[in-house]
């Protein structure tokens, strides 16, 4: 993985700090140009790598990088699945099983899947999943995919309701259909990881709040610290700067001399904050990361 990838909060209303804030982005970035323009900076500054969620802006996002393939010959996206507000909305118009039917494809599996609530508990379940994976990955076709994440949300739910398994239905199918690394977002990723390895799944990559102050470090900031220098997690750290609360310069710093730290992720709407960000990085921890 790089060692610094780029976030798409700003751009969907996401400001854990600030809602004005977030309503003024979300304004800002109705128009997919607006989108492109401040992915054109990170991307000349070197940053290559769009960690996005699968909101319906992104799929343009995507036939724009599709449409310019020399401009963005080294542009990757790792996708975070699945975008909750879309199964929210799905589920509070149409209920829980026929947001599933409005979702799915209509065909054999999925009539035979819906004819009972029974066969949502059966292995019928497998198959579902695993088209709502191709479902959200359909927008990524043709683009590189390198790595792909649940979503925070959802793993946070499968870990609350115990469906576990459903962690390495992700990781096969990820592995197997599209070639790619499973990866995983949690707010508690000390707890996340013992239930990965009881899965069978070893040193997984875990995006997480990592930062100097214990912000939204959910499980306690010793354990983390436990499982990074353990060596069992590639992690990817998110809010280093805390939301605000820890100078830019003091939480890159901090995060280079961490073990088990792959990548950071930022989010930032303006050319100086992103450039800052890079330059940050270039001078605590360097370029590219090798494959």
């Amino acid at each position: 993985m790089d060692k610094l990838l780029f976030g798409d909060n700003q751009f969907f209303g996401v400001n854990h700090m600030s809602e004005e804030k977030a309503r003024a982005q979300a304004m800002r970035f109705q128009r997919t140009d607006a989108i492109m323009d401040v992915l054109d900076v990170a991307y000349d500054a070197g940053i290559r790598t769009f960690m996005c969620t699968t909101h319906d802006q992104i799929s343009e996002v995507a036939d724009r990088v599709r449409a310019d393939p020399v401009r963005y010959s080294d542009f990757q996206f790792y996708p975070c699945m699945p975008y909750a507000h879309k199964y929210a909305n799905a589920v509070t118009d149409h209920g829980m099983l026929g947001a599933i039917r409005h979702l799915m494809p209509n065909d054999g599996l999925f009539a035979t899947a819906l004819a009972g609530t029974k066969a949502l508990a059966s292995k019928e379940m497998d198959g579902i999943a695993r088209a709502m994976i191709d479902m959200e990955m359909k927008m990524f076709t043709g683009a590189k995919t390198p790595v792909v994440f649940i979503q925070n949300v959802f793993a946070d739910l499968l870990i609350g309701v115990g469906f576990h398994r459903a962690f390495r239905i992700f990781h096969d199918h990820i592995q197997e259909k599209y070639g790619a690394e499973p990866a995983y977002i949690t707010m508690n990723m000390p707890l996340l990881l013992d239930i990965l390895e009881k899965q069978g799944i070893e040193r997984p990559i875990i995006c997480s709040n990592i930062n100097k102050i214990g912000f939204r470090m959910s499980g306690g900031y010793d354990a983390y610290l436990d499982a990074l220098k353990s060596g069992r997690v590639r992690a990817v750290a998110m809010s280093v700067y805390a939301s605000g609360a820890i100078p830019a310069d003091e939480a890159i710093h901090w995060i280079s001399e961490l073990p088990g730290v792959e990548s950071i992720v930022f989010g930032a709407s303006s050319a100086g904050n992103i450039r800052g960000t890079k330059a940050l990085v270039d001078k605590y921890i360097g370029g590219r990361r090798n494959p």
